[in-house]
């Protein structure tokens, strides 16, 4: 398929975290946009923050990105897709309560693609590194874009209602990523366009989504901002354990790329600027100058990370040509931000 170096993509879920910094790399690579959110008070935001591009942003209201035929309209004149929409909340009990929407959001979107999108080239998917990762080994060990998140679908099929919410979440995403692909694989000959998977960890980085409060911030960056100013994790555990991240705004120049790059055709790329230890988070902040959670005085940063799930995102190098923003950078940007809304 060509690469859509040009054009108009649709944006699902553009009021997100991750979403909102896609639609802002987007419209800055002279990319038209057609926006999904989920009400007319949602969009009233993106088009204050975007105001300066004027018709490029255009917004539209799905308002249940799980229910059939919700995107048919949506996809008719776009050149890309990225699908970025995506339930998240840990408060089912059911594992259906997780696993419906997400399976029937991505694929009520794909048929409306091959069905309606007959000028869609690409489609980029947005997958997670929990597809991909389990915690169970046991041991250090690096995962690829081969690998898959067994553990959480076993977890779920033994324990049904009893598996940990955040088990079954992950089960969600493990199942909605495999039905994308095996849609694609199913229907190929009939597909006008291609897809690729990005799979990024956690997701870190200032916020340009709507947000009133300190309390109003979503999951990762509550988790960063707890981390590092309000005693999230003991010292020894944020001196010793860490996790693989990425910065927002990296993660949006990635689904561009995905968009530019032939070589991206068919892929899943991991999609992570690396893996470090808590407290690395909490030393950026000292070199800001501003106060900060209680750390390990006698840190050492070369120390073995424990439980340290790692992931090798070379694919990302070589495919996308994707660059990363430092720590530091990410850490700057955050406080920034946060000191901006008067919230430290």
């Amino acid at each position: 398929m060509p690469t859509v170096s040009s054009g108009k993509v649709l944006v699902t879920g553009a009021n997100g975290f991750v979403a909102v910094w896609v639609v802002d790399a987007l419209l800055k690579g002279d990319y038209s946009v057609r926006a999904t959110v989920r009400s007319e008070s949602k969009s009233a935001h993106l088009r204050r923050v975007f105001a300066s591009f004027g018709n490029k942003l255009e917004t539209v209201i799905v308002d249940d990105i799980a229910k059939e035929g919700a995107f048919d309209d949506v996809v008719k004149g776009v050149d890309a897709i990225e699908h970025i929409a995506s339930p998240c909340h840990l408060r089912g009990e059911d594992p259906k309560e997780y696993i419906g929407p997400a399976v029937d959001g991505t694929v009520h979107l794909l048929e409306s693609a091959r069905t309606y999108g007959t000028s869609v080239k690409r489609i980029v998917f947005t997958s997670a590194c929990m597809t991909i990762t389990d915690y169970h080994h046991g041991t250090p060990r690096v995962f690829t874009e081969a690998d898959w998140n067994e553990q959480a679908l076993l977890e779920v099929q033994e324990k049904g209602r009893d598996a940990s919410p955040i088990t079954k979440y992950r089960a969600s995403k493990v199942l909605a990523e495999r039905a994308a692909w095996e849609f694609v694989d199913k229907n190929r000959h009939e597909l006008s366009w291609d897809l690729v998977v990005l799979n990024p960890p956690i997701v870190f980085g200032p916020c340009l989504h709507e947000i009133n409060s300190i309390d109003g911030l979503n999951a990762s960056m509550d988790r960063w901002y707890r981390t590092v100013f309000k005693n999230l994790h003991d010292p020894i555990k944020l001196s010793t354990e860490g996790n693989e991240y990425i910065d927002v705004r990296d993660l949006a120049d990635a689904h561009v790329l995905a968009l530019q790059k032939q070589e991206a055709a068919g892929n899943r790329i991991i999609v992570s600027q690396g893996c470090i230890k808590w407290q690395d988070w909490v030393e950026a902040a000292r070199k800001c100058g501003v106060e900060t959670s209680a750390r390990n005085e006698s840190y050492d940063p070369s120390n073995p990370t424990v439980n340290m799930i790692t992931c090798d995102a070379s694919k990302a190098a070589r495919l996308l040509g994707i660059e990363y923003r430092s720590t530091q950078q990410t850490t700057s940007d955050i406080i920034e931000d946060f000191k901006s809304r008067g919230w430290i």
